[in-house]
């Protein structure tokens, strides 16, 4: 599929390697969004950029990517949307953006898999894996870019997340957000949502059953997170 239609948006994506999918939804619809500068790393197809511009006419996203058909789709989906005057694109690595700004909102649905098999498609391996963007190299830039007030907000695979947050509680980023995604009842969580800051408050867990015992039969708590984006809902 080429195209992918939600209620206010629509995202072409011919070019980029990682297609709209649930994980880039949650994030976009899951996460707080603030008023003022959003850095959207990352930014693929422009999807969580444009999620986060429909929630909060009050803020201005700075969207980046390091591959440039990324880039260029992001671009395109931007342009084509009611929101672009708010929404600026960058080509370029989260380690060699050069902003003077600090931002209320750092988002990202990162690369991940550090030990996992990977595909042959080079684009597909810089979009999924970590070695793009060293998940302490990461979290050293987030600490840079944020506001003292700000949020950094992620989702990862359950295992990978293990890794990442001793990472950031080392560097005095702290969970103030957790949920747990699981794809129906029956099976364990295979993501989870995270929001950090450097508030050390105590942690709000959660957790977020997709799908019912029938196939692509949703949740309402699913339904309610969703319902603003997609056609179905």
């Amino acid at each position: 599929m080429n195209e992918f239609r939600f209620k206010q948006f629509s995202i072409k994506q011919n070019l980029c390697a990682m297609k709209v999918g649930t994980d880039g939804v949650l994030l976009g619809a899951w996460s707080k969004v603030p008023s003022g500068n959003v850095l959207d790393v990352g930014s693929g197809s422009g999807l969580i950029s444009l999620m986060v511009a429909q929630r909060n006419l009050n803020c201005e996203i700075d969207a980046i990517d390091i591959d440039q058909n990324a880039f260029l789709q992001t671009q395109q989906n931007v342009i084509a949307s009611k929101w672009n005057s708010r929404i600026k694109v960058f080509n370029t690595s989260l380690q060699l953006f050069d902003t003077k700004k600090i931002y209320e909102l750092i988002i990202s649905n990162p690369p991940f898999f550090n030990n996992a098999y990977k595909s042959t498609d080079l684009a597909k391996n810089t979009a999924r894996h970590t070695d793009e963007l060293p998940f302490k190299v990461f979290i050293n830039s987030v600490i840079n870019l944020l506001a003292p007030h700000g949020l950094f907000t992620l989702i990862l695979p359950v295992n990978e997340s293990l890794l990442f947050t001793e990472l950031a509680l080392k560097n005095n980023l702290h969970i103030n957000r957790k949920c747990l995604v699981k794809p129906n009842y029956q099976k364990a969580p295979k993501r989870v949502l995270l929001e950090f800051s450097f508030s050390k408050i105590e942690t709000i867990e959660e957790e977020l059953i997709i799908e019912t015992e029938i196939r692509h039969h949703y949740t309402e708590e699913y339904r309610n997170l969703t319902k603003d984006f997609y056609l179905k809902f």
